[in-house]
């Protein structure tokens, strides 16, 4: 996706960004004046928000496995020569991370907990865990491809609300949908920066070259990605709401003024033109005022819905397929694991009622983490 993004969606601030025959051929212009008009049209900003937004993840997920302490609690790890450090079995975690228990006490989005616990920070505060080693570097790459750019155009206050806000948007759509399981995950944020990619090359239409082909290779990048998330075990949710969120704030956060009216800033001196250029183009002035109340009015009612306690799924008997469509090979239940137990001395007998399977273990004074853990393996 680094190559597709780099190579047909053009930059801003070089010349296949800025119709160069509008300072060419613009007679407003003097020849010294269309030798530096190019590089002051737009002001380039050195990324480091976006750098820090990733070293945050990379220490928050640290914080939760030095939390979750798998040789205290687990009986068995992966890769246990880094201690308290180590992973969960694959069985219980393919991702090569925690326990989904951890994951909750660290502020996983748990609908329960949101709704009827009065814990709505964790529609943020799940932004910044992840479920594994996987999970966050693919995340974590997408998130430097994508935002780094975003950042050197528009500047860390613009990419930093977008971010936040597309985030959060993604946890709406998620906890509105998802209801038997926990989620976590940067991807919601990391969408709606990709939404305000293209939204971005629509509001700001007129400065392109080649924009057919960008349009279409940004399409076609967003429809792939998204096509990812009908696998089970991703929340697919999240990265359609982050991803509208980031839509509609590409056109409120990432509009441009338009060539021309830039241009009159270096008319020749008592020179006046016939006809001044606005701003903004009439198009762009609509599109924003169209983002700006869908919005507000999208953000308020799934806030009121999710406070309420309302399951979207009542509401769309068939959208729980944009995140999950079942096959003969896997499965899209996400009720959660459960097993029944018997405990007779040292004797622990197991019963996964999911799959039928039954396993005795012989250990003793087993903790009750241990026991949820030889669980989840039993169900996987």
């Amino acid at each position: 996706m680094a190559k597709d993004l780099e190579q047909e969606i053009p930059l801003r601030g070089n010349s296949k960004a800025i119709h160069s025959a509008d300072i060419e051929n613009n007679p407003l212009t003097t020849a010294a004046t269309r030798a530096s008009l190019a590089p002051k049209v737009y002001k380039k900003w050195s990324p480091w928000l976006i750098v820090l937004v990733v070293v945050a993840n990379i220490v928050m997920f640290f914080i939760t496995m030095y939390v979750n302490n798998c040789p205290k609690y687990s009986l068995s790890c992966v890769a246990t020569s880094l201690g308290r450090f180590s992973f969960q079995p694959f069985k219980e975690n393919p991702l090569l991370g925690p326990t989904s228990t951890t994951l909750q006490k660290m502020g996983a989005l748990d609908v329960n907990k949101v709704v009827h616990h009065h814990q709505g920070w964790r529609l943020i505060s799940c932004i910044w865990l992840h479920g594994g080693v996987f999970h966050l570097l693919a995340n974590m790459l997408s998130l430097l491809i994508i935002g780094i750019r975003l950042e050197r155009e528009f500047g860390f206050v613009k990419i930093g609300l977008l971010y936040m806000i597309a985030g959060l948007g993604g946890s709406l759509m998620s906890a509105l949908f998802v209801r038997s399981s926990i989620s976590v995950g940067a991807s919601g944020a990391v969408f709606g920066l990709l939404g305000a990619m293209l939204s971005e090359l629509i509001i700001n239409w007129t400065i392109y070259r080649n924009k057919i082909s960008s349009l279409i290779m940004l399409i076609l990048i967003v429809v792939i990605n998204l096509g990812v998330g009908i696998l089970p075990h991703v929340d697919n949710f999240a990265h359609i709401g982050g991803f509208i969120s980031g839509f509609f704030l590409g056109f409120v956060f990432l509009i441009r003024p338009q060539f021309g009216w830039i241009s009159q800033k270096y008319l020749q001196p008592g020179y006046s033109p016939d006809v001044p250029r606005r701003k903004y183009k009439i198009y762009q002035c609509a599109l924003w005022i169209i983002s700006l109340v869908i919005l507000i009015v999208g953000f308020a009612v799934a806030l009121i819905l999710l406070f309420k306690g309302v399951d979207a799924n009542a509401k769309c008997s068939w959208c729980h397929y944009l995140s999950c469509v079942p096959t003969s090979r896997w499965s899209c239940n996400t009720q959660p694991v459960y097993c029944t137990s018997e405990q007779t001395g040292d004797q622990l007998n197991l019963t996964c009622p999911s799959n039928g399977k039954s396993k005795t273990y012989f250990m003793p004074n087993l903790t009750e983490s241990q026991i949820r853990g030889l669980c989840t393996q039993l169900c996987g």
